[in-house]
């Protein structure tokens, strides 16, 4: 760690005291300055913290990255003896005074996250190789699309600062965290105890550490990023060439998991010319046994990735650095880079359920919900065939809306497209002809589906058992997306 228990307990005192929590700091704020710091604007918090009290010292220290009294800082900080906060590297000398020796943030409700000081606040100066994040756009979205349900057992891949891990804590009754840099493992051991948690956390690389374990709920925010396997920062560099990091997870992912298990993951994927991405990623999971739903939430171009990395460390983006990247993509006919998340469930049927899909459209949170009920129609679907899905009553979904485009002609407006759109959750699309959005518009939990089709084979002068035998595949694709859903 990096204080002492005896430290940690200090700290932890000193920044309750002070009210360095989240909830403390909108409340001292007001939602102008707050918004404002949000945005890295921090202007009128530095106007509304001028009278230096603990927690306005701490704020200025912490969140806007300024260079603070001595008095002032030891004063925010006790108990905690100054000494030893410049000894954990808490704080550090700078010019006159004080200024940040690492990132403390007021994280949830009541929470701390400890992590290297980010790029923002020491403008052009390169990120260390080993340099821990904190808090995240890539942490965030895996925060919000892990499946939330009590768990006896969790494992965090990658732990980082912890925060993934953190989480884990609020419903696992054990939880295990590995990383290959040491100073990550402090960083995390240091957000656990600050937290009142206590984690196995363990060195190596990623299931290195686990071996021969089996876990409820595995989660990773692994270090992605595709390119040559150069490794220069092990946040996001794994050393593996390409996409092989994301592959190595799913082949992984059996050995890991307990029945029922589910794992999660951040990845990268290459979109290759030539080649279906989709079928790329599935290819991952192909002969692990296991159910698979990726979901690809970004696509960027070569060129643009490779800056938004090389700026994300304060790396130079020198044009010849930029080009020997772009020519390793070249030379592999990559021509874009897909961004999502992998969830795989060990459901030990002999049948795998294994769909890849781009939902770049905007999702509603928390995505971890609808990951749970994805997995659970599934579930529901494995039990009926053909027979059993007609006997069931079936509801339309909440908030599912009707979308249509039509031409006018001399006889009037003629549809040429009807798309049944989900406002809600995933938000799904999904194109339909009249027959299918007339059993979707009967589904209103009365009727079995049988009793539907009867009905709809005299209205559209078709045999019936011809609607029959279409319509098992047909509902088992509308059940999966959530467009009905069967009652009782």
């Amino acid at each position: 760690m990096l204080l002492p228990p005896t430290g940690v307990d200090q700290l932890r005192t000193a920044l309750s005291t002070a009210g360095f929590t989240a909830d403390g700091i909108a409340a001292r704020l007001g939602p102008s300055a707050t918004a404002g710091l949000a945005r890295n604007d921090h202007r009128a918090t530095l106007r509304a913290t001028a009278d230096r009290d603990p927690l306005n010292t701490l704020i200025r220290l912490y969140l806007c990255a300024q260079t603070e009294p001595e008095t002032a800082v030891a004063a925010a900080l006790a108990p905690l003896p100054l000494a030893d906060a410049l000894a954990g590297g808490l704080v550090e000398r700078h010019g006159a005074g004080l200024r940040q020796g690492v990132d403390l943030e007021p994280y949830a409700e009541d929470w701390w996250v400890l992590a290297d000081v980010p790029a923002n606040a020491r403008p052009g100066q390169p990120l260390a190789a080993e340099h821990v994040l904190g808090v995240g756009g890539a942490t965030s979205t895996l925060i919000g699309a892990t499946i939330r349900r009590p768990v006896d057992t969790a494992l965090d891949l990658g732990t980082g600062s912890g925060v993934q891990a953190l989480h884990l804590g609020t419903h696992a009754r054990s939880v295990t965290a590995t990383d290959l840099s040491p100073r990550a493992l402090r960083f995390a051991a240091t957000t656990a105890a600050l937290n009142g948690q206590d984690w196995d956390l363990l060195r190596g690389d990623l299931v290195a550490p686990v071996a021969g374990r089996r876990f409820n709920l595995v989660v990773s925010n692994p270090p992605f990023v595709v390119g040559p396997g150069i490794t220069t920062h092990s946040y996001r560099d794994s050393g593996r060439v390409g996409d092989r990091l994301g592959a190595e997870l799913a082949a992984a992912a059996p050995d890991l998991l307990t029945a029922g298990g589910t794992m999660q993951y951040l990845a990268n994927w290459v979109h290759v010319g030539g080649e279906d991405w989709g079928e790329r990623v599935a290819g991952w999971c192909a002969g692990t046994g296991l159910d698979a739903w990726v979901i690809q939430r970004e696509v960027a171009d070569p060129r643009a990735y490779v800056n938004l990395w090389l700026s994300d460390a304060s790396e130079s983006t020198d044009p010849a650095r930029v080009e020997r990247w772009l020519d390793w993509f070249d030379a592999h006919k990559v021509e874009a880079v897909g961004f999502g998340l992998v969830n795989l469930r060990r459901s030990d049927r002999h049948d795998p359920v294994i769909r890849v899909e781009d939902l770049r459209q905007s999702v509603q949170p928390p995505l971890g919900d609808q990951v749970d009920a994805w997995f659970g129609r599934q579930d529901w679907l494995r039990g009926r065939d053909d027979v059993g899905l007609l006997g069931q009553r079936y509801r339309m979904a909440d908030g599912l809306c009707l979308r249509q485009d039509a031409t006018m002609s001399a006889e009037g407006w003629a549809v040429d497209r009807q798309v049944l759109v989900m406002r809600d959750g995933l938000r799904w699309t999904e194109e339909v002809d009249p027959l299918v959005l007339a059993l979707v518009g009967g589904c209103d939990g009365q009727v079995p589906l049988r009793d539907q089709i009867t009905l709809l084979a005299v209205a559209h002068d078709v045999p019936e058992s011809d609607l029959a035998e279409a319509a098992g595949p047909i509902v088992a694709h509308l059940v999966e997306r959530g467009l009905i859903a069967p009652v009782g």
